[in-house]
């Protein structure tokens, strides 16, 4: 049989977009490894609109329950599986993955990224512990602290701003003295006299006890180390959107985040939308997602039934 839809991913973006596609009775095969966003790691979701808090692991529950409870005979899930490859067909597209293959006459990327992890000892016992991949969703933990912002990007200067609204004190610290950030971003956060820039650093250790207590870089150039007092780590180097598997298809930035149309999210191939962190948005944020996805399906639904 031939889907009228195809959604890649289990996150925010996949399952806004799969309740969506239920509602309007398209039928849909909705296909994830499993139900865990980069925020599933969170130990307290506070931005996400509707819900004052919620864990990372319940907000993963929360988004598979609500999508179940809609899909009925309209959307089939496949959980445990991962795509391959997505191939352009006449009428649609041939869907590989590692249990089989699909046909559908649309399909919608919504399969986010993985942050680039950091490289310093201690890192990865100290993960979830003081050392975060999101400053929007953990930073309030750490009000009235000191905390480190690892990065260069555009990513890391505003999560260095969110932090400032609340942070003691915030030092971002980046391997060279060359920024990736825009430079008036750059220079708007530099303001805040409670922000502090450590140029040609690297990483080397993260420390503490049950939970961080202080962060180590070297200089680049003189290979001296510093130890800093620290509550918390915030990591934004960069992340790897998952889109291998429509690499040869659409086109692609630099960093192989699918290009969309803002207005619809199509990608360059008709048929093919994308939403959520694989995308070249300008911000990658959960509720940014789920909307970007919804608009994405309104788009598709108009698509099909125009056919």
């Amino acid at each position: 049989m031939m889907y009228d839809l195809t959604i890649i991913g289990g996150g925010p973006a996949g399952v806004a977009a799969g309740v969506y596609a239920a509602r309007k009775e398209l039928k849909t095969l909705f296909i994830t490894k499993d139900w865990n966003s980069q925020s599933t790691v969170s130990e307290g979701i506070e931005n996400w609109i509707g819900t004052v808090k919620i864990s990372g692991t319940d907000f993963a529950k929360s988004l598979e329950q609500h999508l179940r409870a809609y899909a009925k005979d309209s959307v089939d899930i496949h959980v445990s599986e991962s795509v391959e490859k997505v191939e352009k067909i006449e009428g649609g597209f041939k869907i590989t993955t590692s249990k089989g293959s699909y046909e559908s006459k649309t399909v919608l990327v919504t399969a986010g990224s993985n942050r680039k992890k950091l490289e310093a000892k201690g890192a990865d016992i100290f993960e979830h512990k003081g050392l975060t991949y999101c400053a929007s969703c953990d930073g309030p933990l750490f009000s009235g602290q000191d905390v480190v912002v690892i990065g260069g990007g555009n990513a890391a200067f505003e999560s260095a701003s969110q932090l400032l609204a609340y942070c003691k004190t915030v030092t971002l610290i980046n391997r060279t003295d060359k920024f990736r950030a825009d430079p008036v971003t750059v220079a708007a956060v530099s303001k805040n006299s409670h922000f502090k820039i450590v140029t040609n650093a690297v990483s080397k250790e993260v420390k503490g006890e049950k939970f961080v207590n202080a962060f180590v870089y070297a200089d680049a150039k003189t290979g001296e180390e510093t130890e800093l007092a620290v509550a918390a780590i915030f990591v934004e180097i960069g992340s790897v959107p998952t889109t291998y598997f429509v690499k040869d298809l659409v086109k692609m930035t630099e960093y192989n985040q699918v290009i969309v149309d803002p207005r619809t999210q199509r990608a360059s191939v008709d048929g093919i939308w994308a939403a959520g962190d694989c995308t070249d948005g300008l911000y990658h944020q959960n509720n940014i997602a789920a909307g970007d996805a919804v608009k994405a399906l309104e788009d598709i639904y108009l698509f099909l039934k125009a056919k």
